[in-house]
């Protein structure tokens, strides 16, 4: 089948899925734009593809999900990105969060701890031909140092409490979108940074995956 004939089935789906997220008060029109460019389906596994457009978080492998698309941009509306932003993602996932981020940033570098799936990420991306997109296989919670500060930092995974170097790599002005309390209850919160302070503000109640790594969770949650 060819890559628009498939594109065809899944036009109606998108345009619902675009609606809930209006309902769900996602009003910013280069957001919603952005999540119509972006075909989600073309980022997540065979096994899952007829809940592509579910808005809900899909397996992805791994023990990992791709996150519910209007909490994906409920980040993106918060952050209030601009195309002459530089954004760090923490959570490449399948990919598709960061090629929403590149239609609306001018650059998106985007951490991943675990290499197979950042290696599919990278392989959809360049099919897609998204070129203004720096991948990283490494611990999250330390950032990527190199290409900061940013004026935006998304982190898909929550934390016991805020990373110290995430906090470093903001750039003055920066704005960070995290979700931070136990591993099974969080909260997002969204940090400014002006005048070299930070200031905290409560977003929403929110459950994701956590953030493995030296300033984050040091394992995964037993099982019983």
């Amino acid at each position: 089948m060819e890559a628009g004939a498939v594109n065809d089935r899944f036009i109606g789906q998108r345009r619902a899925l675009l609606n809930v997220m209006q309902e769900r008060g996602i009003h910013d029109m280069n957001v919603l734009r952005a999540f119509d460019a972006v075909h989600r389906h073309e980022f997540l596994p065979s096994s899952v593809l007829h809940r592509a457009y579910e808005d809900a978080p899909v397996p992805i492998g791994f023990g990992q999900t791709a996150s519910q698309p209007s909490l994906q941009a409920l980040y993106m509306q918060v952050l209030q990105l601009k195309p002459s932003d530089k954004v760090l993602e923490i959570g490449t996932g399948c990919g598709f969060q960061t090629a929403v981020l590149a239609q609306l940033a001018d650059r998106v570098y985007s951490v991943e701890r675990l290499r197979d799936l950042s290696v599919r990420a990278r392989e959809r991306l360049d099919a897609l031909r998204v070129s203004n997109v720096a991948l990283l296989v490494g611990d999250g919670t330390i950032g990527w140092s190199r290409y900061a500060p940013y004026d935006a930092i998304l982190v898909a995974a929550a934390a016991p409490d805020v990373p110290g170097p995430l906090l470093d790599q903001m750039a003055e002005g920066g704005r960070m979108l995290i979700p931070v309390g136990s591993r099974d209850v969080q909260r997002l919160v969204c940090i400014r940074r002006v005048d070299g302070r930070y200031t905290e503000d409560e977003v929403t109640a929110c459950t994701f995956v956590p953030l493995l790594g030296r300033f984050g969770w040091e394992s995964e949650a037993p099982r019983g």
